[in-house]
């Protein structure tokens, strides 16, 4: 029979294992550790020195390269397109003599055409007709021309814009104006049909291209 120990302890009892620093929960263990001397720590260091260096220069490169081929493309690229088709439609649906800008100089190329001459299903039913250009100082012109004057075409350019004399184009007076957006406009009045000349180009060119406004003629 056993003798009975202390108050609390049983004899059987044994005090829990002690765990070793090295044992201990996210502790590296000791044994089998790698460390890398000086002069391996001087080597990495050194080597990726010299991966950088030596990638400087295709860097440098690529930089070179990108540069040179952002020179040499155009800073806009002019696609004209054909106007014709939508301009004989407009001749033969408008209630009015058509009068556009003709005989323009090559260096005028026309990048837009618009017209809702094809919803005009009934005689007299209003029709608008817009063509844009690129100018040959690489600006842009339009020219409007309707017999709605509350069309979004006239109103969004000439709603905000302030009166600013009249300019005489071969002898025929157009209103000049100033837009919303600080550009020139050029209107007049033919009958109940509205012209507009507006665009980024400077005054001269939009007065050559409203001294060019005609009765339009099919060939």
């Amino acid at each position: 029979m056993a003798e009975p120990g202390p108050r609390g302890h049983r004899p059987d009892e044994q005090a829990p294992p002690v765990v070793p620093p090295a044992a201990e929960v996210g502790a590296a263990p000791s044994a089998g550790s790698t460390k890398l001397s000086p002069a391996e720590l001087r080597a990495l260091k050194f080597t990726a020195r010299n991966m950088l260096w030596s990638l400087l220069p295709l860097t440098v490169l690529v930089v070179v390269m990108v540069w040179w081929t952002q020179l040499r493309q155009p800073d806009q690229v002019v696609r004209p397109v054909e106007i014709d088709g939508s301009v004989f439609l407009a001749s033969q649906r408008a209630a009015y003599p058509l009068l556009i800008p003709q005989g323009l100089s090559d260096g005028w190329q026309p990048t837009s055409v618009r017209t809702d001459a094809g919803a005009a299903a009934d005689p007299g039913d209003p029709v608008t007709l817009q063509i844009g250009w690129y100018t040959p100082d690489g600006e842009y012109a339009g020219y409007v021309v309707s017999d709605d004057a509350e069309v979004d075409a006239l109103t969004d350019v000439l709603g905000d814009a302030t009166a600013d004399g009249t300019a005489q184009v071969d002898g025929v007076p157009w209103q000049r104006l100033t837009t919303g957006r600080g550009e020139t406009a050029l209107t007049r009045t033919e009958g109940t049909v509205t012209l507009l000349v507006t665009g980024s180009a400077v005054e001269e060119e939009l007065e050559e291209l409203a001294g060019a406004v005609s009765p339009y003629r099919a060939s």
